[in-house]
Parts: structure tokens; sequence; C-alpha cells
């Protein structure tokens, strides 16, 4: 797969609809593989690593959703499933969800919305487009690690990552693979959200029969992670047992299976993250000190939001923009106004907070202009009482007059005569005025 370029796997035997949807896909820059049985696309599914899969529910050689069922049991991290399913079968599609499927869409269904669907749930899983050093944020600290990531992808093996919770250090985990091994597995794993009596058979994996419900044999993720990377979040809250198991496989590159007698070779890159103090851990003989040397060979600390006002600007316009995208004929803008408050705000929730606060104003807004209520609701009171100013009042004006005139903009697409008719002003003050601004004038004429 190019690291550039998201990778789905459609599974659909209608020759019109499979033909036609993988046609549009791949206008739309997707790399397609269509199968036609499941049989095919468990061959595929095999030996191509995939963003997405995209299944029909009824098949000339089975059911998608038993298909989808059979997978989650040899393998515990798949790409996303999205399944196309008739009106009569939403039951068996909400039961799949249940089961950890990502969507379905009814049949039939818009062309446009399937595939804005299709771009964020191809985009949530592995390498894409987004992959990208701007994807961290804007701010100085930000660039300054990911500024280091590539050089520390082709000599570092290890890597501990420090910060608040909803920092982005699965998104730094990220890019160090996109440059460290692009084509190879990513394989994130939450330790905090395995119980203690399950982790074992997680990361090791177990033959059939192992235990009482082993009916198959199972990879665990360090089988999986073998020649990528192995992403290990809340790695503080993993008990010491295993803390013990994990060092061995580090040092000797070798594991065995519940219930299995073969030794199986694995290398992978580890990257480890906690919000907790993990040396203070040590010193209260609450995580391995020798552990701790080991992941402990590069450190990077990723600041808070907080300490970041540039990326809370830069991730609210990019968050805005995203939901634009996918929703054209509901376009959302933001004004200075509330673009202060936003900065003003602690967000203890970091980027995780931030998006779904931009993704709640931009569904719930009542018109297309974002305003601060539509981000903090109840709670406005007590957060325009923490906001000072911080403009002079010729720039306040000034910014918001940029902000009405981008709306109309694009709310006329950019036409400079039809923009300047619904303002009640000529096209040349239009112009004269985008120009006082600073605006883009892209493609447009003074007269």
């Amino acid at each position: 797969m190019s690291p550039n370029k998201l990778r789905l796997c459609l599974i659909e035997d209608d020759e019109i609809m499979g033909e036609s949807l993988a046609e549009r896909l791949q206008l739309e820059g997707f790399e397609v593989d269509w199968c036609q049985t499941l049989k095919a696309a468990s061959q595929h599914i095999d030996t191509h690593r995939y963003n997405l899969i995209v299944s029909d529910m009824r098949l000339p050689d089975g059911n998608g959703g038993d298909f989808f069922l059979d997978l989650i049991g040899k393998d515990t991290r798949l790409p996303p499933f999205l399944f196309m399913t008739a009106y009569g079968s939403i039951d068996r599609a909400v039961e799949l969800l249940k089961r950890g499927a990502a969507d379905y869409v009814t049949k039939p269904f818009d062309p446009e919305i399937m595939v804005a669907k299709i771009k964020e749930l191809a985009k949530a899983y592995g390498p894409s487009d987004d992959v990208t050093s701007d994807a961290l944020g804007v701010s100085s600290a930000m660039r300054r690690i990911a500024q280091s990531l590539p050089k520390l992808a082709q000599h570092t093996a290890a890597l501990l990552l420090t910060g608040d919770s909803g920092v982005g250090k699965e998104h730094v985990a990220r890019l160090f693979h996109h440059y460290a091994t692009p084509t190879a597995p990513f394989i994130a794993v939450n330790c905090a959200a395995i119980p203690e009596t399950l982790m074992e058979s997680e990361l090791f994996g177990y033959e059939k029969g192992a235990f009482t419900g082993a009916m198959k044999q199972k990879r665990g993720v360090f089988e999986m992670a073998h020649g990528g990377v192995l992403f290990l979040d809340e790695i503080g809250e993993m008990p010491l047992s295993m803390q013990v198991k994990l060092l061995r496989v580090l040092q000797e590159h070798t594991l065995t299976r519940l219930g299995g007698e073969t030794l199986i070779h694995v290398d992978f890159r580890l990257i480890c993250a906690t919000h907790r103090d993990i040396k203070a851990m040590v010193e209260a003989k609450q995580f391995r000190e020798d552990l701790y040397y080991r992941i402990h060979v590069i450190h990077l600390r990723i600041p808070p939001l907080k300490e970041r006002p540039d990326d809370i600007r830069w991730f609210v316009r990019h968050f805005i923009e995203t939901f634009n995208q996918a929703h054209p004929v509901e376009r959302r803008y933001l004004d200075s106004r509330t673009e202060q408050a936003l900065l003003n705000y602690a967000w203890p929730g970091n980027v995780r907070e931030l998006k779904h606060a931009v993704e709640r104003a931009c569904i719930l807004s009542p018109g297309p202009h974002l305003t601060a209520e539509a981000f903090f609701g109840d709670s406005l009171e007590a957060t325009a009482s923490e906001i000072t100013p911080s403009q002079s009042l010729s720039d306040y004006l000034m910014a918001c007059e940029r902000d009405y005139l981008q709306m109309s903009l694009d709310k006329n697409e950019g036409h400079m005569t039809r923009t300047a008719g619904t303002l009640g002003i000529t096209r040349k003050t239009l112009w004269e005025k985008m120009r006082k601004l600073n605006m883009k004038q892209e493609d447009t004429q003074p007269l």
C-alpha cells in the first residue's frame, strides 16, 4: 500500500453496485480491492493491510456479519468494518455494532453520504494522508517533537511518551510509525482497558484448548506487531506480574502462547505512553525499575493544550473544516469572539475534549455561525468570567469584519460579484476591503 493513500477492501457481489462504488472511491483517492465473495475477501485480508473494510451482508458464500465475527475471534485488531444492509436487516447490523463493527448504511444510500462516512472511518485507522507533522499541531513545542521523529525512527527501538490524557500521545506514536515502518503493522493497546485476568492472553495469545472457552488459536498483540510498532498506552497501569513477562519478551525477542510449547520469534519497535509519573512509581515499588530503564531510552513529554494556544486555534479550525467537508450544506464558521473564549478555556481534556466540543457545537448550532453558547452551553457564564480582553477595539472590529466577509464569500462559493451583491456593496469596494484585511484573493480580479 502506498503510504500516501488509504486502502480499503470492498466486499460486494452485485456487479453494478460494486463496480460503481469501486470506481467512485478510486476517484476519491482510495486504493480499492473489490471482492465478490467472502473467500476472496479472506485471502486479501490475510495478505494486505487495510484502513477500512466495506461489506455487504448477504454474499454468495456466506453472511458478511458472520464473517466479521469470525475475524474478531482470530484477531484482536481489525480495521473498521462498515456494513451495507437492506432495511430488513437493520436489527442484525445493530447487533454487529455492539460486537465492534464501526457503522452501517441502509440501501439504497446517498453516494455522497457514503463516501463521507468511508473517509471518516478510514482516516481513523493506520497511516493516511493526515499522518503529517501538522497533525500534531503548529506550536513550537509540537513542531520540535515532529522534527525529532524522523531521526528517532531511524535509530530508536524504544520510546516513552508522557503527558496528560488526551494530549495526542497516540498521534505522536503513529507519526513515529509513519517514519519508521509505514507499511508494517501499528498495533495500539490500552493497558488500562484490559482486565488483569485477560491481559496475558491478549498480549501473548493462546492455543486452542488452552483454557475453557479457547475454541481456536489466537495470536497475541506481540505477534501481531512483529516487524512493526507496538504502542502500549497507559503502561503505568500494567500489573507488576505482567511487567516481568513484558521485560522477558523485550530481552529475548521470543514468546510462547498460552497453552503452547513452541517458541515464537517477535521483533518490534516499542512505544510506551502514560499520564503518570513513572519514576515516582519506581520509587514507590509500583513499577519495575529494570523495565523502566528498558523503555526509557528516549523520553518525549507532550505538553498540555493549555500551554500551546496556537494549537487550540489551529485544531479548532481544522475540526470545523473537517465537519464542513463532510457536511457541505451545513457549513460552520467561527468568529473572533468565540475563538477568544476557546483560547481562555483550560481544556483539561486536551485535544480529545476540544475535538468533541467542536463536533458537538457544529451539530447543535442552530445556524452557520458558531457562538460561545454552542461550545459551552450552561457553563458559558463561568467561562466568560475568565475572559479578559486581549485585543484593541480596532483589531477586534477588523477581526469581526474579516470573519463576516469570509462567511459571505464561502456562502457564495468565492464568487466576488454575488458576494458584493449580498453585502450591498460594489465589487470594487469588496476587493479593497479584502486587500485591507489581508484576505486571500484566489482567482479573482478587482474589476
